[in-house]
């Protein structure tokens, strides 16, 4: 076997963990962290299947088994995000119309901390006039920065922290019954309440940061997932119009965040449209979908965005939805959890050992 060979089966069975990880219910944060770069996976498992069809001679069966492993995890790979691409099927109806009902829009930045590009971000929102301002990693250096957009949005609920989870929520629209929960740390906070649309509507709304799974954060996914799993479950229960917003740490073709979509039955409007990749704002080629917003099927989009780089390493999101509830009717039914995914929620959430249940 010649040297270019052996490189090249060694690169052929590396490039066959990456799958093997995914298709585990493993929590180590090395094992989770192979659902993010699902896009650059399946480039690199590409680029390997070309090198062996082209370099290796047909004589042998490792030649054959090989390219039958790689073919079979390319197509798991590029089943995973392919729903995120043009090609698919839109999930969330486009607004179609001059008269849209009841207009509600959504702009999430996470801003870094240690960022200082302050007027990046309100220039931003000064352009985009979003309804719902929801930034994340915010102290207190930043609250202060931020106080010049409260003229304009006089509804604020404001947790600066020091440890990358704080979080301020800002609205031009009336917030009602609103409660900061720490759900599953007590560090962790998260912002429930309810946006008073208009004089007969009243949306339900969660906007999350959960901590990832890394290194540095948590060496499990499992407050992670315990918290989206948690949300996702009282949401379906709570049969009104919902969105979920925030930084979820997660992307959204990985198990946890399809189970939340599932068990909750909110809609995505990134599939059939694009990935919309928020993380890394610094290198082109290692970016994925951390940022979301998802609600009940009783919206259409008027617009998705993602905006402009403000010195974070998050891009921010905006969002443009018109309430229509006729739109419940238009909509495709959202796949629903079998037993199977339930009882793996469940013991999820049981193991985040969540400080309370009432979301």
């Amino acid at each position: 076997m010649s040297f270019s060979e052996i490189v090249i089966l060694f690169l052929g069975i590396l490039m066959l963990f990456p799958t093997i990880a995914s298709l585990t219910k493993f929590d180590e944060w090395w094992v989770r962290a192979f659902d993010f770069p699902r896009i650059q996976i399946s480039f690199l498992i590409l680029f390997v299947l070309i090198a062996i069809a082209i370099i290796t001679p047909y004589e042998t069966l490792w030649h054959y088994l090989l390219l039958g492993l790689l073919g079979a995890s390319f197509i798991y790979q590029v089943v995973k995000i392919f729903p995120y691409t043009v090609f698919s099927k839109k999930q969330v109806l486009s607004f179609h119309g001059n008269d849209p009902n009841a207009i509600i829009s959504i702009l999430v930045s996470n801003v870094l901390t240690p960022n200082t590009e302050y007027q990046k971000l309100l220039d931003l929102i000064n352009k985009k006039q979003p309804d719902i301002v929801l930034t994340l990693e915010t102290d207190q250096k930043w609250e202060k920065e931020l106080e010049t957009i409260e003229k304009i949005y006089p509804f604020s609920v404001k947790i600066p922290q020091d440890n990358l989870y704080g979080m301020h929520l800002y609205s031009r629209m009336k917030l009602e019954d609103v409660e900061v929960k720490y759900l599953i740390k007590e560090d962790i906070p998260s912002i429930h309440g309810y946006i008073r649309l208009n004089s007969r509507t009243k949306i339900k709304f969660h906007a999350l940061h959960p901590k990832p799974p890394s290194p540095t954060e948590d060496p499990t996914s499992t407050n992670r997932d315990a918290e989206l799993l948690l949300v996702g479950k009282d949401v379906k229960e709570e049969e009104e119009s919902v969105l979920v917003f925030g930084d979820l740490n997660d992307v959204a073709w990985s198990r946890t965040t399809r189970l939340f979509q599932k068990l909750s039955g909110l809609l995505d409007p990134r599939i059939g449209r694009g990935f919309y990749n928020t993380f890394h704002a610094d290198y082109r080629l290692l970016r994925w979908p951390l940022d979301h917003v998802f609600h009940t099927s009783d919206f259409t989009l008027i617009e998705l965005k993602r905006l402009n780089h403000i010195g974070s390493d998050h891009f921010p999101m905006f969002i443009k939805l018109n309430y229509e509830p006729r739109a419940e009717t238009l909509h495709e039914e959202p796949e629903e959890a079998d037993e199977d995914e339930k009882e793996w929620a469940d013991e999820k959430i049981e193991d985040g050992n969540p400080t309370e249940h009432d979301v």
